[in-house]
């Protein structure tokens, strides 16, 4: 954490509505509810390994570079990055995603469930899309992270949701609730928060998921008003299920998927902020755009970028849907960017 941005950002106007007070009290600070999901996530997370039980193995049929091979691999254990191990350094290094049975997306460091064919994705595949996607999703869920990060207590930070990754529209965002009436960062205050993005990715954490419960995560986000709301909804949806994803100490809920490390993520901007809210409430939409490491666009480029995702993101805003979760199939050629 940043103590010289802790202590200095923002100077911002409380609000004076009550109607919305209860919604931002908070009972812990911000470091203790993120302690309390960090043990419930490895708790849950060490109870599912230790219940895998006896180790059954599953044929893995390999597609790819550099030659086409079955693996034998342990059911509910092996990963996807297990198996590019088994070939060299730079399959590894390369893979940021993959995809099962040619039609399901699959994070790299998710157990596989049975046997099934395996491609692995990343930046350079010929159809980059899936990748794509997957990339702005997880910018997405990391803005929201280093948000938690730098934000003073007193702004009463609440994460609330990011819609559906569209590279069409110019930006990835995160929506946020804030007890503020007004909240105008200055240019100054939108590169703090693409320095300490940028900061967070050098930190190379791999990007865990986890199924819980709707009851875990009940308790892991009882300090969030906005999380318990969406929950039953997304519970329904998925017969209990809750997709949580990490990096860090950085916990959301998404159904993913998402690139393996933030290691992946090199050059951030943040453009703009807007108050996307109606008149009872705090909701601010922070938009970003950023490139994968190993790639490289000139400055004048990346301003050009810069200046087209100052403009408000609609997504979602425009749609009835406005569901936090996003689904894990590959999506129809309808569908793509």
């Amino acid at each position: 954490m940043t103590v010289h941005l802790q202590s200095s950002l923002w100077k911002l106007r409380t609000s004076s509505k009550s109607l919305y007070k209860s919604v931002y009290r908070r009972c812990f600070s911000t470091q203790e509810v993120i302690e309390h999901r960090n043990r419930l996530f490895n708790n849950e997370q060490k109870r599912q390994r230790e219940n895998v039980g006896r180790i059954e193995k599953i044929e893995v049929r390999y597609l790819g570079l550099p030659s086409n091979e079955t693996l034998f691999m342990n059911k509910n254990l092996s990963t996807p990055f297990n198996c590019a191990q088994h070939f060299s350094e730079a399959v590894c290094e390369n893979a940021v995603l993959a995809l099962i049975n040619g039609k399901k997306l699959w994070d790299i460091h998710r157990p596989l469930e049975e046997s099934c064919t395996l491609q692995l994705l990343h930046f350079k595949s010929q159809d980059p899309s899936f990748v794509n996607q997957a990339f702005w999703r997880t910018c997405s869920f990391l803005l929201g992270g280093v948000l938690q990060r730098i934000l003073k207590e007193e702004t009463g930070l609440h994460l609330h949701s990011f819609p559906w990754p569209s590279l069409k529209s110019g930006s990835f965002v995160h929506d946020i609730a804030l007890n503020v009436d007004s909240w105008n960062p200055s240019a100054q205050d939108l590169k703090s928060i693409a320095i300490e993005m940028m900061k967070f990715a050098t930190e190379n954490h791999n990007i865990e998921r986890l199924e819980v419960s709707h009851e875990i995560a009940l308790e892991m986000f009882k300090d969030n008003p906005f999380k318990r709301e969406q929950l039953p909804n997304i519970s329904n949806k998925n017969k209990g299920i809750i997709t949580l994803y990490r990096a860090g100490e950085h916990i959301d809920i998404s159904k993913g998927p998402m690139i393996s490390s933030t290691k992946y993520i090199n050059k951030v901007k943040i453009p703009s902020v807007h108050k996307i809210s109606k008149e009872d409430s705090n909701l601010y939409r922070v938009q970003g755009i950023a490139l994968p490491s190993g790639f490289t666009l000139s400055a004048y480029a990346f301003d050009i970028l810069g200046q087209r995702a100052k403009k408000l993101n609609t997504m979602n805003l425009l749609m009835e849907s406005v569901d936090p979760i996003h689904s894990d199939e590959a999506p129809s050629m309808q569908q793509r960017i």
